[in-house]
């Protein structure tokens, strides 16, 4: 009997602190209307002294658990989607496994920058459909203010911090019916954090060429929006929900402007999330199922592009 993979909980946390744009006009040479004009971001939520990405995956991870009626223990896989992990190793969703409780389920993370949970959740799906494991949770979770360069008003009032999970469970029927990723290191040099242990010496905040990224993260999801429709013979008018990355509102527009898609049927929280890339895509997800959006049978388009380039898509039937 074939075997698929269907979301059956989500999670979301936001940092308690909020960071609006008028303190941000306080703090660089910027305005709340040009911020707004050119992002869409009104305010972004950034992590306290002491907090921690764990902290936010672990939040995310609880309400999930919560939401699906499960304990640590049914969880086989665990799987954390984050450019910002508190140390080197271990990794973050081995100390995520540790903090709720689980032993024994593999857990790893996976760095995709912004298209991350895209990346994990394709992992997890297959890591089901081989009947290796029966459940498996996805967490986005992300500490952006910590890489980002504060003085620096081209990426600053972009980036924010939270998490957002998913828990996956086998099915007869497929909810999670494809996903497709890509990546081209090519665009290296267009967005990174040039820092690390090769280049100790290099800073370790972001460092980003707007324009250009604007331009391939346009065409690349343009791309990719059709690679996933024909993959599954639909058209356009198919889609019932688009839940893209939440980088830049004149991004998102212009993906549903391809599908032909309403705003209002447009999952939108890079208003008061800003950019919390690999948390982005699972964070929006919590917030519109809370919300009542979706209904059982939709089919929702998630859709991401980060550093790397990276870039990927998943096509869901919800409920």
């Amino acid at each position: 009997m074939p075997r698929y993979s269907r979301i059956i909980a989500t999670g979301g946390y936001l940092p308690e602190r909020v960071l609006s744009n008028r303190d941000l006009e306080q703090m660089v040479d910027t305005s709340d209307e040009w911020i707004q004009a050119r992002t869409g971001i009104r305010s972004r939520h950034v992590v306290s002294a002491g907090e921690k990405t764990v902290d936010l995956a672990e939040a995310a991870a609880r309400q999930a658990l919560a939401d699906a009626g499960l304990g640590p223990q049914d969880l086989d896989l665990i799987i954390v989607a984050t450019t910002t992990p508190d140390q080197i190793f271990p990794s973050t969703a081995c100390l995520l496994q540790a903090r709720l409780g689980n032993r024994g389920s593999p857990a790893f993370d996976v760095q995709a920058v912004c298209t991350g949970f895209i990346y994990a959740l394709a992992c997890a799906d297959q890591f089901i459909r081989s009947g290796t494991v029966r459940r498996a949770l996805v967490v986005g979770a992300e500490s952006m203010s910590r890489i980002t360069d504060w003085t620096d008003r081209g990426t600053c009032i972009l980036f924010g911090d939270g998490a957002g999970a998913v828990i996956l469970e086998a099915a007869d029927q497929p909810g999670l019916i494809s996903t497709h990723i890509h990546a081209d290191g090519a665009y290296a040099d267009l967005l990174q954090v040039p820092g690390g242990l090769a280049e100790p010496a290099g800073k370790a905040v972001m460092e980003m060429q707007g324009n250009a990224v604007f331009r391939v993260a346009v065409r690349t999801l343009e791309e990719i929006v059709h690679e996933t429709l024909g993959a599954n013979d639909l058209a356009p008018s198919d889609i019932d929900w688009l839940v893209p990355h939440q980088a830049n509102i004149r991004i998102i527009r212009a993906t549903a402007d391809k599908l032909n898609l309403p705003m209002e049927r447009v999952v939108v929280t890079v208003d008061h999330h800003g950019n919390t890339s690999a948390a982005s895509v699972p964070l929006a997800l919590d917030d519109a199922a809370r919300r009542g959006c979706f209904r059982p049978g939709q089919l929702l388009l998630l859709e991401a592009f980060g550093g790397g380039f990276t870039w990927g898509s998943a096509l869901l039937r919800w409920g």
